[in-house]
């Protein structure tokens, strides 16, 4: 790989990936968080995505062929999952659950999902690693896919910690707001996700 085709790699995946997109989603839903945790779950998130990624660069699509999944099957799968996700911000039912216990819940860290997969690490980046890992074939051009990836992933990890004073600015009230026009903005491109799923099956034109 030359330096044309990192700086297109890179652009690539910053572009499918948007840390700026991701930031205020990121805030939606850490925003009942400290700081020292809602730290945690984005170091956890790029970290995770990171080794998602890293796994696909190299065995791409024999991962999903060994155990019988298409990537059609494996973008639908994505879009159900933050269709869910989307659910939850609109009714608010991540707050209610929160308002019930007196602990924070670990179980309710959303570092492994929806953050790394599918919203970091989804269809869409996995499908430009595969390609990436393809096209510029060899170990050494593995490598170098993974440093753009790394890349990415710093950039998202820094929009990340600016969460907080994005979370300060926007206050309780534009959280809450924020929270349920970015629930339906993840239900659209959940939907999207299914659509392609099933155009890419011939199930659609």
């Amino acid at each position: 790989m030359d330096s044309a085709s990192l700086i297109t790699a890179f652009v690539t995946l910053f572009v499918i990936i948007d840390p700026l997109g991701l930031t205020p989603l990121f805030v939606a839903l850490t925003h009942e968080m400290a700081p020292v945790k809602r730290r945690s779950v984005a170091l956890r998130a790029c970290l995770v995505a990171f080794l998602i990624l890293s796994l696909f660069a190299f065995f791409g699509e024999a991962v999903l062929g060994f155990v019988g999944i298409s990537m059609p099957a494996f973008r639908i799968a994505g879009g159900i999952l933050l269709l869910l996700t989307a659910l939850d911000m609109l009714f608010e039912r991540r707050t209610k659950r929160r308002e019930d216990q007196a602990d924070e819940d670990d179980n309710d860290d959303p570092s492994v999902f929806p953050l790394a997969i599918p919203l970091i690490a989804g269809p869409g980046s996995i499908a430009t690693v595969i390609l990436l890992s393809s096209q510029y074939s060899g170990i050494p051009n593995t490598f170098l896919v993974l440093g753009v990836a790394l890349a990415v992933l710093g950039a998202v990890l820094g929009m990340f910690m600016m969460g907080g004073v994005l979370a300060r600015i926007l206050g309780k009230t534009g959280i809450n707001v924020a929270t349920r026009l970015l629930g339906m903005l993840l239900a659209a491109l959940s939907v999207q996700f299914v659509l392609e799923g099933l155009r890419d099956f011939g199930l659609m034109g």
